[in-house]
């Protein structure tokens, strides 16, 4: 059996791209403060290092939150109503819900001793306090690691601000142990000695970079910046280049604290070091939320100036001065290119100067409209699960474009097309409450009949479906139906029909369901149009396993296999090879829905699709109770109930299986006892996803003797 702290440790804290310099003190201090405090807000001006100090805390006491330490990143969000979606996401809480978004994360955390640490606060302050009030009042062990510019202002909230790094006593001589002394000088070298491999202070630069450094008041940022230029110049020249721009711009600045003068004026120097080419790219590049790799990069700042070719040269030479950060995880993902976020915020404003603020806003709309009608086009084939990776990594870039589509007049039709051909995105990766919203401000915007108006209601409506809202789904797909019938749609007629066969199996009018389902089955094969025959198939094996018509079950679902083998589609495969395990159990073949299921769970893992992970522990669960293990039985049902959980869903999972959940559940509990049965659930209650898909793939976790093996027991 595998041991709940087995697999990797929880949580999503990036590694170090390069070495923690100094800040033992605040590190230390601020640690103490965690293990202690509930609510910890580490503030201070940009680029002091307040994200760095909060990741360096976090890793430092990891190991005091069994359930993880979490990151959430707010700089690129723009909408105080996607702060509670943004967390549920990091957290894996797929809320399938209309409302009590709220409510389904304090549920989840209720139990949790864990770490959420909430970066760049300052642009949400207000929402992100009551976010941080409503989940330490629900979960008794949460704490909470935010940095932002300003206080949260809640209740119980400690505050630590982060200073400047420590600089030599400049009224004293510069001697060596002093140099060494300076945190600030230390970060200095350290990233010079990176930028030019062999540099090192010595009697001849010591004083001169301690004060570049007392010139750029110690602000981290302002000096990795300076620090990148000693491969151009020397250190003199940096300190002269300096000098002038600090002189420069805070004469008309209208920053008003000193330190934010010497942050901008540092940037505006890097900028002013930068070729003409890399200045543009560094502001068109300032449209990216949440970062890009070079193929965006390519498309979106080419032109006017920028050559297409020239484009990789110039990230290059921004990542060389340290304007761009380049990350690269273990995948075959293309590299992805970042911008802090006082970097950015400047060639925003270079941008808007320039003029083409609007121009580049569309070029990176047009962008990601194409990566969204890309996805949607690749469902159902051997490309289904790199284009889900991909449009997770682009989620902050598609949130970006469809704020700037519904706040540019005339451009709500094309987000309305945006949000529409992300309907697999918003289904599989179950945010179905942010999905809606764009729906709704959406159609709201752009509400006379057009071919993508009928997609959109198409969409809605099946996002309101799976979150159980029958009386918005219905009301769509009429709305759908009528507007298909009037433009001549017969794809989207086909789907209005799928959806009101849903909305009858949803609502236990089974036998109409199998009419209606078995109808856009015929009209979807008769358009060629596999994803509407996929998802037909999908439902009517389910409709026809609860209905207790085993076989007919098991033909549907085998045809659904059978699609999914023949067009690769490795995503959709799980969730036929789930229905089909459904069949064959309902039929009384124990042996071949285990292994189905089996053959199912370890694609989980690459999906991170909960729903079709809490199917599968479902029916294992079903299958353990008949085979006699009880226990194994009881741990499988407390694992699903966290997935459920996680999804919005009920802990017993959807309506349709209820009736095999509760009498699996009272079986085993009269079979083991209440305090037998109950520590056993818990044991897989505490199962993270990972650990449940190894729970269920060990079949010996419970009894040496393998379950397949024994004779099958009907009933």
């Amino acid at each position: 059996m595998t041991s709940v702290g087995s697999s990797r440790p929880a949580g999503n804290l990036p590694g170090e791209l390069t070495s923690f310099v100094g800040r033992r003190r605040e590190t230390a201090h601020a640690a103490r403060l965690v293990r202690r405090a509930r609510l910890l807000t580490l503030t201070g001006v940009a680029g002091v290092g307040k994200t760095r100090l909060a990741l360096r805390v976090a890793a430092h006491v990891r190991e005091a939150f069994p359930d993880g330490v979490w990151l959430v990143e707010l700089a690129a969000l723009t909408k105080d109503t996607l702060l509670v979606p943004t967390v549920a996401n990091v957290l894996g809480i797929q809320n399938r819900l209309t409302v009590a978004s709220m409510d389904a994360l304090t549920d989840h955390l209720a139990a949790k001793q864990l770490l959420l640490v909430l970066d760049n606060c300052e642009h949400l302050v207000d929402a992100s306090a009551v976010l941080a009030s409503r989940l330490l009042a629900a979960a008794a062990r949460l704490r909470i690691l935010a940095t932002s510019r300003q206080a949260l202002g809640t209740t119980g909230e400690h505050l630590l601000e982060v200073p400047p790094l420590p600089l030599p006593d400049p009224g004293q001589p510069v001697s060596p142990r002093a140099g060494a002394r300076g945190e600030a000088v230390r970060l200095f070298v350290a990233r010079a000695a990176l930028a030019r491999p062999g540099f090192t202070v010595d009697a001849d630069n010591r004083a001169t970079i301690t004060r570049i450094c007392h010139r750029l008041d110690g602000i981290p940022l302002a000096i990795e910046l300076a620090a990148q230029r000693v491969r151009a110049m020397p250190v003199t020249k940096i300190l002269l280049g300096l000098d002038d721009y600090l002189e420069f711009l805070a004469a008309g600045s209208r920053i008003a604290t000193p330190r934010l003068r010497t942050l901008r004026a540092t940037i505006a120097w890097s900028y002013g070091l930068c070729t003409r080419q890399e200045q543009q790219l560094w502001a068109r590049a300032s449209v990216f939320a949440g970062g890009f790799d070079l193929d965006a990069a390519e498309t979106v700042c080419s032109g006017a100036g920028i050559a297409k070719r020239d484009v990789f040269d110039l990230v290059a030479g921004l990542v060389d001065k340290s304007i761009l950060t380049r990350t690269h995880d273990d995948t075959d993902t293309p590299a992805r290119y970042q911008m802090l976020e006082a970097i950015r915020h400047y060639g925003h404003e270079q941008l808007v100067e320039s003029g083409r603020l609007t121009a580049m806003q569309a070029r990176h709309r047009d962008h990601y409209r194409f990566q969204a009608a890309r996805a949607e086009q690749e469902w159902l084939g051997p490309n289904e699960l790199p284009s889900f990776a991909r449009l997770r990594r682009e989620h902050p870039n598609l949130r970006a474009a469809l704020e700037f589509c519904l706040t540019e007049p005339g451009q709500a039709l094309t987000g309305l097309e945006i949000a529409a051909a992300m309907w697999h995105y918003w289904v599989r990766s179950c945010t179905h409450v942010e999905g809606r919203y764009w729906l709704d401000r959406a159609m709201a915007l752009a509400p006379e009949p057009s071919p993508q108006l009928v997609t959109a209601l198409k969409t809605g409506s099946w996002l309101a479906l799976l979150q159980a809202d029958l009386a918005a789904a219905r009301s769509l797909l009429e709305r759908a139906r009528v507007l298909a019938r009037r433009l001549g749609d017969e794809l989207a007629t086909a789907y209005t029909t799928l959806g009101f066969g849903v909305v009858a199996f949803f609502q236990d009018d089974l036998h109409r369901a199998v009419t209606l389902l078995e109808n856009a089955l015929a009209h979807h094969r008769a358009l060629d149009d596999p994803v509407g025959v996929w998802l037909a198939l999908i439902y009517l094996t389910m409709t026809t396993a609860v209905l207790g018509e085993p076989d007919r079950a098991v033909a549907f679902g085998e045809q659904c296999l059978a699609l999914c083998d023949s067009r690769g589609a490795s995503s959709s495969r799980t969730y036929a090879l789930w229905v089909l395990s459904l069949g064959w159990w309902l039929s009384g073949d124990r042996q071949q829905a285990h292994r189905l299921i089996r053959d199912g769970l370890p694609a989980t893992r690459h999906i991170d699709d909960r729903w079709v992970l809490a199917h599968h522990l479902e029916t294992l669960a079903f299958i353990a109770e008949a085979d006699d293990q009880h226990a194994r039985a009881a741990r499988l049902l407390g694992a699903a109930h966290s997935v459920w959980r996680s999804t919005g869903t009920p802990p017993s999972g959807p309506r349709y299986l209820a009736l095999f959940h509760n009498r699996c559940e009272h079986q085993v509990r009269t079979v083991l006892g209440d305090q037998q049965f109950t520590a056993a659930f818990q044991h897989g209650t505490r199962l993270t996803p990972d650990q449940a898909v190894d729970y269920a793939l060990d079949d010996d976790g419970d009894t040496s003797h393998h379950p397949l093996l024994r004779p099958k027991r009907e009933g």
